[in-house]
């Protein structure tokens, strides 16, 4: 059955949205009251209906209102049919949009469908083409519209995976943060008890002190008071990790962190057995960091060098003023090479490089890629708590520098910290 006959119905403008939400809603536009009014009569009791007699009205009706699918006349006056599908279409995208027109060209079918219309109907319309063009429209839209809605569930559940994500990551690194205070703090505590113990071996038979005895009974006292404020000093510093960092600019003159470098290694057990050789600037330098932190990585990568090996062997310690920037062209990581943080360098001079070397066994090529990750450890339990390097590699990002690791199987290891300096101070001593 066609319908091609006028109707003397008078057109409702808003049918039937009043009476149900929940079904869904079709746009009728057809400057023709005949085929609008047909069109009504087919779908009155399937959607709800919006009529309209021209392009504008629809506008104003489908920015009033939900619309899921509309049927347009191509012909009409004033707004054409193709220039209302596009600015429904800039209304909303998923309207499904169904073209009626009794002079079909294909360039206006081609022009439709390019602008997103699901369908193209001839005047006068089959009532059998025009529900099922309709219900598929529908479905479109329903699917569409649930495909949104999945997006939306989609999209939140990444949210709540990404918060869940966040929330463990703070406890980690929460974790981490007093593990690597216990870390820390270790070395110099063992210092406080070396020298609390060289103390009592040597008041052990005295009734009283003096002279050179005295001397240093009060040096290694001296020294116990500056490792337990260094003790304090990382506590605070790891306590206020969470809280915004100091506006202020920290630096430090590097001879001065070598000089207590130098003290906390006289004591360190791991450092009895190995031949160190620690060189000062010729001319000293202020870095760009806090002291507590600099010596802290000077420490780690000191201590790590030496307990590589079982073996005696040398840890050689220095640094070197650089008056032009690092050419890290060729930085890329290899079998014996490895560098950290080349994206937040801030590889302006002047620069300082500071190198920790060992002559022990080397690092191989599969454990390479392992040795600062967090808790990674090739010591035994009681030796080491794989935090050292992951530490190192932390403070170095947070200070703009960057690291280089060499290292050859049988030949040894060295690490190279590049860190931002200020100036150039001057060193009243050559040698510790």
């Amino acid at each position: 059955m066609q319908l091609h006959f006028q109707l003397d119905t008078p057109t409702t403008e808003v049918e039937g949205l009043e009476r149900e939400h929940s079904r869904r809603t079709l746009l009728i536009v057809d400057d023709e009251e005949g085929p609008r009014q047909a069109l009504r009569i087919v779908f009155k009791d399937d959607y709800s209906l919006l009529l309209a007699a021209d392009g504008g009205r629809a506008v104003e009706l489908a920015n009033q209102h939900r619309v899921d699918a509309a049927v347009l006349d191509i012909r009409m006056c004033g707004m054409s049919g193709i220039e209302l599908l596009e600015r429904l279409k800039s209304i909303d995208p998923a309207i499904e949009v169904i073209m009626l027109t009794a002079y079909e060209t294909i360039e206006t079918a081609r022009q439709a469908l390019r602008l997103g219309a699901c369908d193209y109907l001839n005047k006068p319309f089959d009532i059998a083409s025009v529900r099922s063009s309709v219900r598929h429209a529908m479905e479109r839209r329903s699917i569409a519209d649930e495909m949104r809605d999945n997006a939306t569930k989609l999209s939140q559940l990444k949210e709540d995976i990404s918060k869940l994500h966040t929330q463990q990551e703070l406890l980690r690194a929460r974790g981490e943060i007093y593990a690597s205070i216990m870390h820390d703090i270790n070395n110099p505590m063992t210092s406080i008890l070396n020298l609390i113990d060289l103390i009592n071996y040597q008041i052990a038979d005295a009734t009283r002190l003096e002279g050179q005895e005295l001397v240093k009974v009060k040096e290694d006292l001296s020294n116990i008071t500056k490792q337990v404020n260094n003790c304090v000093e990382i506590s605070r510093r790891y306590l206020k990790y969470h809280r915004d960092r100091s506006k202020d600019n920290p630096s430090v003159a590097l001879n001065q962190v070598l000089a207590d470098l130098h003290q906390l290694l006289r004591f360190h057990p791991s450092a009895r057995s190995q031949r160190i050789s620690l060189s000062p600037l010729a001319r000293d330098t202020l870095v760009k960091i806090n002291s507590t932190e600099l010596i802290h990585i000077l420490l780690n990568l000191s201590i790590n060098a030496c307990q590589c090996s079982k073996t005696p062997h040398s840890v050689r310690i220095g640094g070197k003023v650089m008056e032009q920037p690092v050419n890290t062209s060729g930085w890329r990581d290899t079998q014996e090479d490895r560098y950290l943080n080349t994206t937040g360098f801030a590889n302006h001079a002047p620069l300082v490089a500071l190198s920790v070397a060992d002559d022990g066994p080397g690092i191989s090529p599969e454990l390479l890629s392992k040795v600062f990750d967090p808790f990674f450890s090739t010591k035994p339990a009681d030796v080491g708590t794989g935090l050292g390097l992951s530490i190192v590699q932390r403070l170095v990002t947070e200070a703009k520098g960057a690291i280089h690791l060499h290292t050859r199987p049988d030949e040894g290891t060295e690490f190279t910290v590049y860190l931002p300096a200020l100036k150039t101070a001057t060193d009243p001593r050559a040698t510790h």
